[in-house]
């Protein structure tokens, strides 16, 4: 029988133990800091412009009506005090006072599920003042009239940056969850979460990425990108790789994706059960996917025009000469659905042909209203990139997916970030967050013209955007298309999707919305019946009366995608092996370029 001499030695034993690997973490700790090299300090936060112009406003709001800034701070004052009585109330009695509050406006956050956030004293307290502070800043924000609406939006984003950033959540000393586990288990969980922050910092250069899927649990051809196929061609920009056929016959006319280079294009073959480029073989096409390179320093200066010529016109030549068609089909997803608009346009100024019909996904090509990536698309923080490529030559991955995250900081970072560094858990095994995080840099050249151009100055929709000796214009776009957009899209709006097409020139035009988000909504296998979507022929109406009068459809939009590709894809002939004499296999998919890492 253990006494008590025994377990004070085994905690004396297990506390060298976790000192001993806090020392070694420590080492490794500064030594990833060591090697960081940070973005540019104009991408972490708005110009102090934006702060002044608040600050003015306010100031002038106090002059004209001071009684309503006096009634809110009268308000907020009262509050805190009437909680701060409560808490002491509580402590004395056990339990809230009989007149305490009782709506709860955190109810339904998970981040404050634990019972300890209703029941405990401190824990109370600490929930109900973040509560108030977080209206007052919203009022205050909400109350500033006379800044111009996109000022506005900008200080309504970076002040809820703010507030989801203070959440008690985010600290250990007031988040419970994160105290309890490390009293269970007697500190290890603090070390474990140590471990995880480091490595992470290792994984990153220093930049602190919060990984979100345990990346051991994956490996590119054996559980993930699976489909069967080969690559039948490469050059610097893209390798394109030609999948297996799944029947004994296709259509004559082959269907190439052009998926977005912010990310890799295995989001379309994450699993059988819900690949794309799976079910698309299984209903009988020759189907060609672009993998882009990662691009290093070493691409500085290319450009939008090396993704047309390199990318889409070499691939759709290629593809040409491969199954000895003179036209195919055609899909871009996100920004690949925008420069598959420019190139639509660069072949329509060519009187060139090849391309029958294309399909686009979550594609924008009118950038009137820059949605939710408003705060980032201003001067301030333009001029922040393009310091940062003139100084990097290359837009860090880091950098992108920073800014994605911050989109959706609780889901994205706060939340992970709680898990793994102060809960000590491994990140989940599962696949799109592995996709997620596996990022691409982007060439410094191709984000100035992407970000000046087409987002800031939207050219393509107004003017003209001048490419390749050509003005290219998005009314250019004349060959049949169907435009897939997602409800929820928080990166490609579907209002804004909606509009780009009512633009373009084509007289065949077909526009779904499909329910959930930029990913969900296109990763939507029918075996699911997940998600509906909706349809309306007539693309004469402003976007909320076109969904007002559109039908509803129950399951996936992709059976009515093919069925719209099948009238266009021509008869059936043989089954066609990838290649041919002139283009042999060069390597199984997925190939070499989607395994390249951001940080190599």
């Amino acid at each position: 029988m253990a006494t008590q001499e025994d377990a004070a030695e085994e905690n004396l034993e297990r506390l060298n133990e976790n000192l001993a690997r806090v020392e070694e973490l420590s080492q490794r700790l500064i030594k990833a800091l060591s090697v960081r090299q940070p973005a540019k300090a104009a991408l972490n936060a708005p110009s102090q412009e934006l702060f002044a112009k608040a600050a003015a406003s306010y100031w002038s709001e106090m002059l004209e009506n001071p009684g309503k800034i006096y009634e809110q701070q009268l308000e907020y004052w009262g509050k805190s005090v009437r909680h701060f009585m409560e808490a002491q109330q509580m402590v004395l009695q056990g339990e809230p006072p009989e007149d305490a509050e009782t709506e709860d406006p955190l109810a339904g956050d998970k981040r404050f599920s634990n019972p300890l956030w209703d029941r405990h004293p401190y824990f109370k307290y600490i929930k109900d003042q973040y509560a108030i502070n977080k209206h007052a800043i919203e009022q205050a924000v909400a109350e500033l009239d006379d800044l111009e609406p996109v000022e506005k939006r900008r200080l309504e984003y970076f002040s809820q940056q703010i507030i989801d950033m203070m959440s008690p959540t985010n600290f250990l000393g007031t988040n419970p969850d994160a105290l309890e586990r490390a009293v269970e288990t007697e500190g290890e969980s603090l070390v474990q979460g140590l471990e995880n922050l480091v490595a992470d910092l290792e994984a990153n250069q220093g930049e602190m990425v919060v990984r979100l899927a345990d990346e051991s649990a994956f490996e590119l051809g054996e559980n993930i990108a699976t489909t069967p196929g080969e690559v039948v061609y490469r050059n610097e920009m893209m390798e394109l790789i030609q999948y297996s056929p799944a029947t004994d016959e296709v259509y004559e006319t082959p269907l190439v994706i052009f998926p977005p280079w912010i990310n890799k294009f295995y989001i379309l073959d994450l699993k059988a059960k819900n690949s794309l480029i799976k079910w698309i073989t299984e209903q009988g096409y020759t189907l060609f996917v672009v993998s882009w390179v990662n691009p290093d320093v070493s691409y500085a200066d290319t450009g939008m025009e090396d993704y047309i010529e390199k990318g889409y016109l070499t691939a759709i030549e290629e593809v040409k000469a491969i199954t000895g068609q003179n036209r195919i089909n055609v899909v871009g997803y996100c920004i690949a659905g925008t420069t598959l608009a420019l190139t639509l346009s660069l072949l329509k100024k060519r009187g060139d042909k090849s391309v029958k019909s294309a399909t686009f996904f979550t594609a924008l090509t009118d950038f009137e209203d820059q949605g939710e990536f408003t705060p980032f698309l201003q001067d301030d923080f333009i001029d922040g990139i393009e310091e940062e490529v003139a100084d990097q030559g290359i837009l860090r991955a880091f950098i992108m997916a920073r800014t994605f995250s911050f989109l959706r900081s609780n889901d994205l970072i706060y939340t992970p970030a709680v898990r793994s560094y102060m809960m000590g858990e491994t990140p989940p095994a599962f696949d799109l967050l592995y996709w997620n995080g596996d990022g691409a840099n982007l060439p410094g050249r191709m984000v100035v013209q992407y970000l000046r151009g087409l987002c800031q100055q939207n050219r393509f929709a107004e003017e003209g955007y001048e490419l390749m000796g050509e003005t290219l214009h998005v009314k250019d776009v004349d060959v049949p298309v169907m435009s897939v957009s997602c409800q929820s899209d928080h990166i490609a709006a579907w209002k804004d999707c909606y509009r780009g097409v009512q633009k373009m020139g084509s007289k065949n035009k077909v526009f779904v919305v499909s329910e959930s988000g930029h990913i969900a909504g296109i990763v939507n296998p029918p075996a699911k019946n997940k998600y509906g979507h909706y349809i309306n022929d007539d693309l004469n109406m402003p976007a909320d009366e076109w969904l007002e009068n559109a039908d509803f459809h129950e399951g996936s939009w992709w059976p009515r995608w093919e069925a719209w590709l099948r009238r266009r894809s021509g008869k059936k002939v043989p089954a066609r092996a990838p290649g041919d004499s002139e283009h042999p296999p060069l390597e199984p998919a997925p190939g070499s370029y989607v395994r390249r890492k951001a940080s190599s």
